[in-house]
Order: structure tokens, then sequence, then C-alpha cells
């Protein structure tokens, strides 16, 4: 199955942050970047949408991961069963 709404919500200088946008761009997965630091609606949802403050926080059409590393969020991407395109 191919997503068909992803966000990343990311605080800027963020190492686990940097490496979700690495792996998504390097697998050319489209997604929005929402800046949590600059953006106080994106903070706001971000809590919201994980229950915590801490980032990265991925929102792929409505099933959240939050507070991740890239090993995480391999595993849990194939396991929801998402192509990787």
């Amino acid at each position: 199955m191919k997503p068909e709404n992803i966000r990343l919500f990311i605080k800027p200088y963020c190492g686990w942050c940097v490496q979700a946008v690495g792996w998504l761009d390097a697998r050319g997965v489209a997604y929005e970047k929402l800046d949590v630091i600059t953006d106080g609606r994106a903070y706001n949802e971000m809590r919201d949408l994980s229950g915590q403050t801490m980032a990265p926080v991925i929102d792929v059409d409505g099933e959240i991961l939050a507070d991740f590393g890239v090993e995480e969020l391999e595993v849990w991407w194939r396991n929801q069963g998402f192509d990787d395109e």
C-alpha cells in the first residue's frame, strides 16, 4: 500500500529528525515537513497526536509513530505495509 498523506514533525538540529528526513528522502517518499519550533500550531498538533513533545513524530495516513530513530521507523514502516517508492 502506498501512503497518501505523510507529515513529519521535526525540531531543527535534532539528530533523529535529520536521520528521519534522510531516510524518507533516500526512498523518494513525498512528505510534508513541519518545524515544531517555528510553528506553534504544528507543535500543538504534534503534542495532541503523539501525547508528547519529543520529535520526530510521523503521521502516515493517520498512523502515528513518535520519538523514534531510523531503525524503529524502518520496522514500523514495513509493519504498516507501506511501500517506500
